[in-house]
């Protein structure tokens, strides 16, 4: 990887591009990369809080184990992605940052079809930290149980390989904003309850917290909430969630890197509980936060390494 300096054009982030680290708008990938034409990519998203990662390890396991499934080979071993996300945040100068990494099939070559015959390509950037509910919007999501669509199944898309096969997710944002909200939530063929664009989602129900086992993404901070719950002495179940249960839940709350623990306080302009961000919520969203000073799940940035 050639080097690079930081200055003021990183300013908006970083990029990594057939082995070059460039600001992050002047990045581009070939337009014929199987990533773009067919969606044959996965990818995963680490987050940067206070000059740390946060839970880079397990990102990184689910990002290899992720390529592994869909059968492509990662052009860099682990030491040298983790270098380069390291590398990347640095070049920007962010404190708090999005940092996202990718591996596409490939370009085809001489007009071939076969994916066997294609070279894996890896990809990733650093921009600044990206919010799907910012801390200052207290009333919480507007969730919108979708109808037009149902959440594609899990044996035909694979759901824990993070995928760009966001053709029903933005189908219900669409549904969402139509019908005056901003958080879709989709249901599966059966019926129960999955995920959103992005985020997975939980229930206190009986005091207890219960997130769908099936059709979503095993998100690291779903991981993360789950574990800090067992920690405060909360029962939990990943299970089927029914429709009729989620609305009568005492809570409602999604989880994401982009945003951590987002309160959900109303289902179709009816309101959770009693509208407002719940205790249980509140709790985990300030242990999920505080968690991010805990050793055993932070990897600082090395900015004393900075190129100039």
């Amino acid at each position: 990887m050639s080097e690079t300096r930081a200055d003021a054009d990183f300013a908006r982030g970083a990029a990594y591009v057939d082995g070059e680290v460039v600001p992050v708008d002047q990045a581009r990938i070939p337009l014929l990369d199987t990533g773009l034409t067919r969606s044959d990519v996965t990818y995963d998203v680490v987050g940067v809080w206070g000059g740390a990662f946060f839970r880079l390890d397990d990102h990184l396991d689910r990002f290899l184990r992720g390529c592994e499934r869909l059968r492509m080979t990662v052009p860099l071993d682990r030491s040298e992605i983790t270098e380069l996300l390291d590398r990347l945040v640095r070049a920007s100068g962010l404190r708090e940052a999005y940092v996202e990494v990718m591996c596409t099939r490939g370009v085809p070559t001489s007009g071939s079809r076969d994916p066997r015959t294609y070279d894996n390509r890896l990809y990733a950037y650093a921009i600044p930290y990206v919010w799907i509910l910012r801390p200052e919007e207290e009333a919480g999501m507007d969730a919108v149980v979708v109808r037009s669509t149902r959440r594609i199944p899990p044996d035909s898309v694979d759901p824990t390989v993070k995928n760009f096969h966001w053709g029903d997710l933005t189908r219900g944002l669409f549904e969402a904003y139509d019908r005056g909200g901003r958080y879709p939530i989709l249901l599966d063929h059966r019926g129960f309850v999955t995920e959103g664009p992005g985020y997975n989602v939980f229930a206190v129900v009986d005091g207890a917290l219960v997130t769908p086992a099936v059709g979503v993404l095993e998100g690291i901070t779903r991981r993360t909430v789950l574990e800090l719950a067992a920690e405060h002495g909360l029962s939990t179940t990943i299970d089927d969630l029914e429709e009729p249960t989620l609305r009568q839940a005492s809570e409602l709350f999604a989880t994401s890197t982009a945003g951590g623990v987002m309160a959900i306080t109303s289902v179709d302009d009816s309101p959770v509980g009693d509208g407002r961000v719940g205790h249980v919520t509140a709790n985990l969203r300030d242990a999920y936060w505080k968690a991010h000073s805990d050793q055993r799940y932070v990897t600082p940035v090395d900015y004393a390494s900075r190129t100039q």
